[in-house]
């Protein structure tokens, strides 16, 4: 895969995950005063850095033959578009007496925070996309 479908692919992903932490934050949010509600966080940047890890180290790792497909494979490496945004529930802590965990002033940074990153993966999106423009152009 071209480095350009691989930007825009790994662009399109970040901005679903956005979205996705868009609607976990809103529902933090949102229940942040109801009892022995727990907060919910998105997992998704450790997952796919440990794909990408894995096909370097598929790479420059140790290759075994394999005489038999039941044989079992070394280092097989993770695609990275396999990788899939996980909801973490984060029942460990309280931080109110009713059992809650979700603090609001928190929860509406962080929706702030997520809707500044959303802006800035369109611009670099719309990047990507005018460089392709600007080569078809010449």
């Amino acid at each position: 895969m071209n480095t350009f479908n691989r930007s825009v692919d790994l662009l399109q992903r970040a901005l679903d995950v956005n979205t996705l932490r868009y609607q976990v934050a809103a529902n933090n949010l949102s229940n942040s005063e109801v009892p022995n509600f727990k907060r919910t966080t998105v997992n998704f940047e450790s997952e796919l850095k440990r794909a990408f890890d894995s096909e370097e180290e598929a790479k420059n790792g140790f290759q075994m033959t394999r005489t038999d497909p039941r044989h079992i494979p070394l280092a097989q490496p993770t695609d990275w578009r396999s990788v899939e945004p996980r909801r973490v529930l984060d029942y460990t802590t309280t931080a109110k007496a009713n059992g809650n965990n979700v603090d609001a002033e928190t929860e509406a940074m962080n929706v702030l925070k997520i809707q500044l990153q959303y802006r800035l993966l369109t611009q670099l999106e719309n990047f990507e996309f005018s460089q392709v423009r600007t080569a078809i152009r010449r």
